[in-house]
């Protein structure tokens, strides 16, 4: 049994703390906070080790009884996920080297915090053993998990991806735009196409980013010039056989990211979470050889799949790719009760019919 700390437990450590836990191969060590906050008392209403980042005297002063220090915790771990706010964990970094515990952190964190950039459908093998990984950010995550596919069926001549992001999460009260549509950055191309190369060093890549005043998910607009000439229903076919593609049907009524998660809230998805990138079937249109598609990610939830393989693949266990994305999807249920496309539509064994 794995025993995983999460140091942080905001919006990325709790759904990892929570994904950890329902896995058969790993419990949570503790997690580790800086204040006695809201997020504290539930992990501690949820039984697990609370940890002291930065002194307990606060969390004593609120009634909250901490098994130790950070410290402790990271000794007591096989593995740490550091999800601190960006930035944060690379001054982490020597934490996790002085007690020899492998760490994995996050998009948020420069490339060359870690030995390499990780994604499970990408690059698995290449983080096995290692004893740092950096899962990528949510939308690097999302066009790994889409170009890796299309790569390896088609070849890639170069991507066009323009991304239309969330303002901020629900909880990041400080964030904007409030009113208005920036680019972000202007400058071209933005961050994310370098970041995708830390996966796919060869591929050429250009993205352009905007900024809205969304709580809900970020939109990808896609365009791939493929080495070959698939048809639109191939590229259906092959993207459907992705665990972590949810090709979203016409008849679903689905058209924006806000009709998802009420979706998959409805479907009784834990707060709500998306950890599949969701394309819309209908905009999968292959002409010559460029292949147009629009994609929406939910920046809280997409990368906590991936944390989960990367704790499999540092921590050496035997687990193939193949093995520990199928093992991580059937804990926590990626996939399960959403519609998806084969040709004809069908609905998931769990979901009534009206």
């Amino acid at each position: 049994m794995l025993h995983v700390g999460i140091n942080g437990f905001g919006t990325i450590g709790k759904r990892v703390a929570d994904a950890v836990r329902t896995q058969p191969d790993m419990t949570v060590a503790g997690v580790a906070k800086r204040s006695p906050n809201f997020e504290a008392t539930i992990a501690h209403d949820r039984g697990y080790n609370l940890y002291a980042a930065d002194g307990q005297a606060p969390f004593d002063g609120a009634g909250l009884t901490t098994a130790g220090t950070v410290h402790d915790m990271v000794e007591a771990s096989d593995v740490v996920v550091d999800t601190t706010p960006g930035g944060v964990g690379a001054t982490n970094a020597s934490l996790y080297e002085e007690h020899d515990t492998p760490a994995i952190f996050q998009g948020g964190e420069d490339p060359d915090v870690a030995d390499v950039s990780f994604n499970a459908r990408a690059n698995y093998d290449a983080a096995v053993g290692a004893d740092t990984a950096r899962v990528v950010s949510c939308n690097t995550t999302g066009l790994s998990r889409l170009l890796a596919p299309l790569r390896e069926s088609y070849g890639v001549e170069k991507a066009r991806i323009t991304l239309v992001r969330r303002g901020g999460d629900p909880g990041q009260t400080s964030r904007g735009p409030i009113n208005d549509t920036l680019p972000d950055p202007v400058e071209i191309p933005s961050h994310h196409g370098p970041d995708v190369q830390t996966v796919f060093p060869d591929l050429d890549i250009d993205t352009m980013g905007m900024k809205v005043p969304t709580t809900q998910m970020h939109t990808h607009s896609v365009n791939v010039t493929l080495d070959s000439e698939p048809t639109s229903e191939e590229v259906l076919d092959l993207l459907g056989r992705e665990t972590r593609l949810f090709l979203v049907p016409e008849t679903l009524g689905i058209d924006g990211a806000g009709k998802i998660k009420e979706y998959t809230r409805d479907a009784g998805r834990p707060r709500g979470d998306v950890w599949e990138n969701c394309i819309w079937a209908e905009s999968v249109t292959v002409e010559g050889r460029d292949l147009y598609l629009f994609q929406a990610i939910h920046q809280e939830a997409d990368v906590v799949p991936e944390n989960i393989d990367a704790v499999r693949a540092l921590s050496e266990r035997t687990a193939s790719a193949e093995q520990s994305i199928e093992r991580t999807n059937d804990a926590l249920g990626v996939g399960r009760g959403l519609v998806q496309h084969e040709g004809e539509i069908r609905r998931a064994e769990n979901v009534a019919d009206d």
